[in-house]
């Protein structure tokens, strides 16, 4: 029996997208018996409200911080072009509308160089759409079932199963074995540390 490794995460969420390129060095080097799973935690529910300009200013400056402790780059233009909301669920819609489609890791990347890297605003259907045209998706198809009940219903589940993996910030990684669920310590810049941890484990549960 295979243990699952959940990565739970938010494709709006700045820590997530500078922990990506050590999960994807960790990942290549995963244990056969340990499978990778995305899991959207959902920062903040739908919203068509302006996000206040206070708030803006303090997750600039957490980009500012990231750059500054991990060495991600930002383009700070987003925050003059779009009109930023405090707003994440239809873009972990979207994640998992792609899932369906075995195209999660493209449109994960692809929301967050729109959002991190182009400046679009992700909090948008159109961008989103766009996006899933981009990677390939059935933009009719995808544009309908985005405004479903079912994919409403679907995000909620997962956020459920987020709170039973009992992770409450992003990201997180955890190993789970039938189960149990055993936390992994993140690191930012070094993947080993965790493959470590994961190996150490698996270990330990399969004798």
């Amino acid at each position: 029996m295979k243990s699952i490794l959940y990565h739970v995460h938010d494709p709006m969420c700045s820590w997530c997208y500078a922990f990506k390129p050590t999960l994807d060095n960790l990942r290549k080097e995963l244990p056969s018996n340990v499978e990778l799973v995305h899991v959207v935690g959902g920062l903040a529910k739908n919203s068509n409200i302006p996000m206040p300009k206070e708030q803006q200013e303090t997750i600039e400056n957490i980009w500012k911080q990231i750059n500054k402790e991990v060495g991600t780059k930002f383009n700070h233009d987003f925050w003059k072009k779009c009109e930023p909301r405090r707003s994440t669920y239809l873009s972990c819609q979207a994640t998992m509308l792609a899932r369906y489609e075995n195209k999660e890791d493209e449109m994960i990347e692809a929301i967050q160089k729109a959002y991190y890297q182009e400046a679009k605003n992700p909090s948008d259907a159109s961008t989103l759409i766009d996006l899933a045209k981009k990677i390939g998706l059935d933009e009719k198809k995808f544009e309908e079932d985005l405004k479903g009940q079912k994919i409403e219903e679907d995000l909620q589940d997962e956020l459920n199963l987020r709170r039973s993996l009992k992770v409450r910030v992003f990201p997180s990684l955890v190993l789970k074995y039938k189960k149990e669920v055993y936390p992994i310590n993140i690191k930012y810049d070094d993947h080993t540390s965790m493959l470590k941890q994961i190996i150490d484990l698996t270990q330990n549960i399969y004798f």
